[in-house]
């Protein structure tokens, strides 16, 4: 466990010199027993296992055995058709797949590339790769820790554990030894694989390399967990079985029943398998995934990569969205936002770090203040920190709280490297944690003055007088107590407050001198502020039926309060730390998990476990982050959603998106676009099932009553043809409804078919067949040929599907105030299946083929009207529902 013993006790037990460090020759041998200090990458899908994994669905093999029979009953054209549309949906989806795996990188990039140690008693650099448990690091400001291990020395030492631990502050850490029970987030005399050193320097000897480090246990961790099937994958197999099973009940019965009323048994046979053909969406898959890609391609100008197809239409059906704190919901970057100075506060505007904003004394800007200038001077020269440009973007160099007050500093116009030439540093009291104070001696035109900054009450303690008004006068108990109080009221707001102050001391004082009989300057409070754009986006999702749960690293208090200020925490909700999770029972946390909207204080296990214990409730689970502790819970969640700029290699790899701005408002894009493609999807289907039902009445009526046929089996595959053909394509390309984001997310028990769904297209199939029969009973009294009757009936149908296809623009609203005329390619798709059909009619070697007649002008003057009641009949019910939910 390493962090419960003292040092010397570990070096024992690792048999190792502090001083020396391992030999060359140990060194080998341990290479040799432990292995080298990598990751174990997860096995890839090979290309075929890939390209064949696409053409799993209960479905795709119905499609397949479809087009089989058809071949071989010498329908060739419409096997060919099948195979085509199953390949292209399988083509479609493994490029898109193919592309977005190959897009992400492995593990790897974590891990540094050289480290320096002390091997055969000398300093060296030696590849992360080679180094062994044993090994003595050293480590200073800007080193990436290259495996885990214990502090020897901490001199100043900070390191930035977010992407570990979730935290946003760097953890100070220390040589102490501490109990067993401490969680691995407080164990201060450890560093991790993948964290960094962001200030101060130390000595350490490594404990852990490769798979048995934190990082490489959480990429164990990866490998061992499943992914389920999508939402959309679950329904389509589940839709493909129920229909697929209806449609060879009902063929195989009407078949028989022609048998039994004495049709030839071959023509019945191939009569069965035309209409089971008919029945079954061969479209469905590849009008699935052409939605699904388009769907992808117009998330990716919204700032989503999505690395499986069915993950789009996942985010439409998420109930919930776990998301980490930092760098999801925050900036991951300290801003100063509070000063306090001659007894007033100021507030600090801007973004991240870049230099612009301004200082507030309450709605009044302050352009020029001698009391706030002093306090950034301070602020400016006693600090590691530096403040840098590359290519149009400001960053920091050091530590995250030193940068915050260059930055706060370069708003008010003082530039360090300015400052710096001006005041050159002449010597210093480095900050510890135990001295919680940082002392600097630097020049100025009226002689050398120290600088300190540090925990407000040790500022305070070293300070006799105030900076107030101009002078300096006398720090009396009251006005301590004063300041004691501004800085409690700015650590309930979750500000982390740093005390300032000043004096002129001789030339010859040495610093640790300078640090009493100091004047008080002021308070500056600092925080990781939210995003702008997040409460609007975590309003929306609320909006929208979607909950959102914070699970962070980052301490109880913080948390809430973030959580408050965004809308996560609403009134009696819970939050709860690690410990107290840990001390739960599954029973227990199964009772209450409804409940908890922030965790705070979490490590990785944890985070798995509460995704786990809401998918257990019926929840689709979105899981959001940027860091390794993320990675195992973006794996396990229904999608995991990935950080693009900010986030580690590892989340990127576990998850089923990545945001490339990493803008939490991403994500209410990215499920608006989930739910129009569900949506689309469902409205195709109903549009589909109108059809095969509206067919396999009018043929069962028409053997029953009259012993005829209405339609021949080849013209039933052409309606199949052209009208599952490029009228769904259409209706994949709709755009969303007004008010989709007002709607509830759909259940996951729901099928792809509501009641609702399957009435409308029961009733309108049952209004096609009804016409048709209507046709087929006033030909036969009239004497009309039967070649006539069943060309008819074959163009009523089409030309009633026609109007159908606008009817499943949308279930809820008119086409006419979606505008008729808004879906081109929809226009596009009825104009050129008519013509197709007109084809089919007029052509003479198309009408041998499809025994069919031509039509004169009175017959078109009858199919029309007849058919357009399909669209009339829908949007007199649409508008009946209108009337009673407005």
């Amino acid at each position: 466990m390493y962090y419960d013993e003292a040092a010397d006790a570990v070096l024992n037990n690792l048999n190792t010199s502090e001083e020396a460090g391992l030999s060359s020759g140990e060194a080998e041998k341990r290479l040799d027993k432990y292995g080298k200090n990598e990751l174990k990458e997860e096995e890839k899908t090979s290309v075929v296992k890939l390209f064949l994994s696409q053409f799993k669905s209960f479905l795709i093999v119905i499609l397949i055995a479809a087009a089989l029979v058809s071949a071989f009953l010498g329908e060739l054209v419409d096997a060919f058709v099948i195979l085509f549309t199953v390949v292209l949906a399988g083509v479609l989806g493994f490029v898109q797949e193919y592309r977005a795996e190959e897009s992400i990188k492995l593990l790897k990039s974590l891990t540094s590339p050289e480290a320096l140690v002390l091997r055969d008693g000398k300093e060296g650099k030696v590849p992360s790769s080679l180094l062994v448990p044993g090994d003595i690091l050293l480590l200073q400001a800007g080193d990436r820790i290259p495996a885990d291990a214990r502090l020897l020395e901490a001199l100043s030492m900070k390191v930035d554990e977010s992407s570990l631990t979730g935290e946003s502050v760097p953890v100070e850490k220390s040589i102490n030894i501490f109990p067993p029970e401490t969680p691995q987030p407080d164990r201060k005399n450890m560093v991790y694989t993948g964290t960094s050193v962001t200030y101060g320097r130390g000595k350490a000897v490594i404990t852990a390399t490769g798979m048995s480090t934190a990082f490489g246990k959480l990429a164990g961790l990866l490998g061992e967990i499943e992914r389920d099937k999508t939402p959309l994958q679950e329904k389509l197999d589940q839709f493909g079985r129920w229909l697929g099973t209806a449609t060879l009940i009902v063929v195989a019965f009407v078949a028989i029943l022609g048998i039994i009323e004495g049709f030839d048994p071959f023509e019945m046979f191939l009569w069965g398998v035309a209409l089971a053909v008919a029945a079954i969406p061969e479209a469905l898959p590849a009008v699935v995934t052409v939605g699904l890609a388009l769907g992808v391609r117009r998330m990716v100008k919204r700032h989503a990569l999505v690395r499986k197809l069915p993950s789009v239409e996942t985010l439409g059906s998420t109930n919930i969205i776990c998301t980490d704190k930092t760098g999801t919901l925050t900036q991951n970057k300290m801003i100063v936002e509070k000063v306090y100075a001659n007894g007033t506060l100021f507030t600090v505007t801007g973004e991240g770090y870049k230099p612009t904003g301004d200082f507030f004394r309450g709605d009044s800007p302050v352009s020029k203040d001698i009391h706030l200038h002093k306090l950034l001077v301070t602020g400016t020269l006693c600090n590691d920190a530096g403040l840098v440009e590359e290519e149009g973007r400001w960053d920091i160099m050091g530590d995250p709280t030193e940068g915050a007050l260059v930055v706060a500093a370069a708003k008010g116009g003082l530039w360090k490297a300015v400052l710096e030439e001006k005041h050159e540093r002449k010597g210093e009291v480095p900050f510890s944690s135990e001295r919680k104070l940082m002392t600097t001696l630097n020049t100025s035109e009226d002689g050398l003055y120290a600088h300190a900054k540090g925990a407000p009450e040790v500022i305070l303690a070293a300070c006799t007088k105030i900076f107030l008004e101009g002078h300096e006068e006398e720090l009396t108990p009251e006005r301590k107590q004063e300041i004691l109080g501004i800085v409690n009221d700015l650590a309930n707001k979750t500000l982390r407050v740093m005390g300032f102050a000043y004096r002129k001391v001789p030339e010859d004082i040495l610093p640790e001198e300078a640090e009493k009989d100091m004047v008080f300057s002021g308070l500056m409070g600092m925080r990781d502020p939210p995003r702008e754009e997040v409460k609007v986006g975590i309003a929306t999702c609320t909006s929208a039926g979607i909950r959102t749960i914070m699970i962070t690293g980052d301490h109880k208090t913080t948390a809430f309060a973030i959580a408050r200020e965004l809308g996560i925490f609403r009134e009696g909700d819970l939050v709860l730390t690690g410990t107290e999770l840990e001390g739960l029972g599954d029973r227990e946390f199964d009772e209450i998990v409804e409940k908890v909207s922030v965790y705070a204080r979490v490590y990785p296990e944890h985070k798995l476990k509460v995704v786990e214990a809401l998918k257990k409730k019926g929840y689709i689970v979105a899981m959001t982050g940027d860091g390794v502790n993320d990675a195992p819970a973006l794996k396990a969640a229904d999608m995991g959603i990935a950080m693009g700029i900010t986030g580690t290699d590892v989340s990127k790899e576990a998850s089923s998106m990545i945001l490339t701005d990493d803008n939490f408002a991403s994500i209410v894009s990215a499920v608006e676009e989930g739910r129009n493609i569900l949506k689309n999807i469902k409205n195709f289907i109903a549009y589909g099932l109108t059809c095969h039902i509206g067919l396999v009445l009018i043929v069962l009526v028409g053997v029953l009553a009259w012993h005829t046929l209405p339609v021949i089996a080849v013209q039933i595959l052409w309606i199949n043809l052209i009208t599952d053909g490029l009228p769904p394509m259409a209706l994949s390309m709709e755009a969303p409804d007004r008010g989709l984001m007002k709607q509830k997310p759909t259940k996951a028990k729901e099928g792809l078919v509501s009641k609702r769904m399957l009435i409308a297209s029961l009733g309108l199939g049952t209004l096609i067949a009804v016409q048709s029969i209507w046709v087929l009973h006033n030909s036969l009294s009239n004497g009309v040929p039967l070649s006539k009757i069943q060309t008819l009936i074959f163009t009523l149908v089409v030309i009633s599907l026609m109007f159908n296809a606008f009817n499943w623009r949308s279930e809820r609203y008119s086409v006419f105030s979606l505008g008729i005329f808004t879906n081109k390619s929809l226009i596009y798709a009825v104009l050129s299946t008519v013509l197709l059909q007109l084809v089919a009619i007029y052509v003479p070697i198309m009408q041998i083929a499809f025994q069919t007649v031509p039509l004169s002008l009175s017959d078109w003057a009858m199919i029309i009207p007849l058919a357009s009641t399909t669209l009339i009949a829908m949007e007199f019910v649409k508008y009946l529902e209108w009337r009673i939910h407005r």
